[in-house]
């Protein structure tokens, strides 16, 4: 069973906001006592951390459905919901968080660095909140709005400063096993290594990671081997450490050959070219490995390259290589320009920005999109005539009607708010809004004009005792 994932696709789901509650204070000797309905809970974020003691995806490739809780609803009394639980969810140090898509939404890289995958929904308001001077007793509340859902891709890079890469077997692990404490699996058999392996090294006063990528091929970066798998591992190194194997057994195969095959790879995966290079001729412990590495060293300075000859077995040319690598790696981080202190942009909301949009689509219906409609009509309960009246006001003050009007609309015309495929629809009205054509005059409600039976009652046994006297009054005696 496999222990290391470096890609997996995430599915996140934020906690609901919890809906507001419509209440009246009930006490004795104060029948007036007005609202007390308390405000939703938030819904909970989902959240991706940087922890450097996580080093893989494969939680998340076994539980790929992550979601936080829901807000509480509120009560009466003006008692609030509790707020949903935010869901924090660890990735290892270059994460990189991409959509569905291929487009990059966050680079994580430090430890704490955080991103919101999912942002939960707000609660709705109680209808104390709502009350006013000119609502005094709202009998609604506003629901709570979902929360986010999103489907993402986790993707590891990982973050050193030096990356092994060369032919299976060419030694990168053992390399990387004595000039560090990795401890990566070593055989004699292609492919051994089927997981990128860090390390770190200290050189002096230098102290730098190191990184073997499992074996490349021809091929790799179309997808043959292991190699397109993990060459994302090294687009984020300081330098490029190209293992050659001195004593392979292959007859077809040369130092020369080798180096010339990787670099086609990496190059045609793209992004790699203005890394530095280091030649490291391996197996140098090995008569016949010595007699071609001093063959083939001059042709391969002759191309620019820094070359060493090394054995991994035997411990020989290490402590030069460890050096050259740690001033490369030094000279790289004195070349990156200074981190600053993140800078809070401030970017004001333009004059002529209504918050909305008004588009006659091509069948004639007018689609209404803006992040204060839409979410005010997922806050609406429809069966709430007052609610849809109080939808129908907030419309009006925003400008919708007004938009509608130089868009073209008339009376009848349908009109959708939201996105096509969760869109609220309706036949417009200029003096109604949005479901709110079973209401008359805008503001009225339809509950202050419903017959009310304990009042009726009352009403007739005052007329029936009316009358009563009204008789006893007119009675005369014979």
């Amino acid at each position: 069973m496999t222990t290391f994932v470096d890609r997996v696709e995430l599915h996140v789901a934020a906690g609901s906001g919890g809906h507001g509650c419509a209440s009246v204070h009930r006490e004795k000797f104060k029948p007036l006592g007005g609202p007390d309905g308390g405000n939703g809970g938030r819904g909970g974020d989902v959240m991706l951390v940087v922890d450097q003691s996580v080093t893989t995806l494969l939680d998340y490739h076994h539980k790929p459905h992550r979601s936080a809780t829901n807000g509480k609803p509120g009560e009466g009394g003006n008692r609030s919901g509790k707020d949903g639980q935010d869901l924090i969810l660890p990735v290892p140090d270059g994460t990189v968080v991409l959509d569905k898509a291929g487009n990059v939404l966050a680079d994580l890289v430090g430890h704490g660095t955080s991103y919101v995958a999912a942002q939960g929904g707000r609660g709705g308001l109680g209808n104390a909140a709502l009350a006013s001077a000119r609502r005094k007793a709202p009998g609604f509340a506003l629901l709570g709005v979902p929360g986010d859902f999103q489907d993402i891709v986790l993707e590891l890079k990982t973050v050193a400063d030096v990356a092994l890469v060369g032919y299976p077997s060419a030694g990168k692990s053992s390399l990387i096993s004595v000039l560090s404490a990795a401890k990566p699996k070593i055989a004699d058999y292609p492919f051994t290594t089927l997981v990128p392996n860090l390390g770190v090294v200290t050189a002096g006063e230098t102290v730098y990671t190191i990184a073997d990528v499992p074996g490349l091929i021809p091929g790799a970066s179309q997808g043959k081997g292991l190699g397109l798998e993990f060459l994302r591992h090294v687009e984020r190194c300081s330098v490029l450490v190209h293992v050659l194997d001195t004593a392979t057994l292959e007859s077809e195969r040369d130092p020369v050959t080798d180096l010339d095959i990787i670099e086609e790879e990496l190059k045609q995966y793209g992004g790699l070219g203005n890394r530095p290079r280091i030649v490291v001729l391996n197996k140098i412990d090995v008569p016949d490995g010595k007699d071609l590495a001093e063959m083939v060293r001059p042709d391969l300075e002759a191309r620019g390259y820094r070359v060493f000859e090394v054995s991994a077995v035997a411990h020989m040319g290490l402590k030069e290589l460890s050096f050259a690598l740690a001033e490369i790696v030094g000279t790289a981080r004195a070349a990156k320009p200074k981190e600053e202190a993140t800078r809070i942009v401030i970017r004001p909301k333009a004059v002529d920005d209504a918050g909305f949009t008004v588009v006659q689509e091509e069948d004639g219906l007018y689609r209404v999109r803006g992040e204060k409609p839409e979410r005010w009509v997922r806050q609406t309960d429809f069966n709430n005539d007052e609610a849809v009246g109080y939808l129908a006001d907030r419309l009006n003050r925003l400008g919708v009607e007004a938009e509608l009007m130089k868009a073209g609309a008339r009376s009848g015309d349908g009109v959708a708010i939201g996105p096509e495929e969760n869109a609220v629809v309706f036949d417009w009205e200029p003096t109604v809004m949005a479901g709110a054509e079973m209401l008359g005059r805008r503001g009225e409600d339809h509950r202050l004009e419903a017959p009310r039976p304990a009042a009726q009652r009352r009403r007739d046994k005052q007329a029936e005792r009316d009358d009563a006297d009204k008789e006893y009054d007119d009675f005369e005696p014979f």
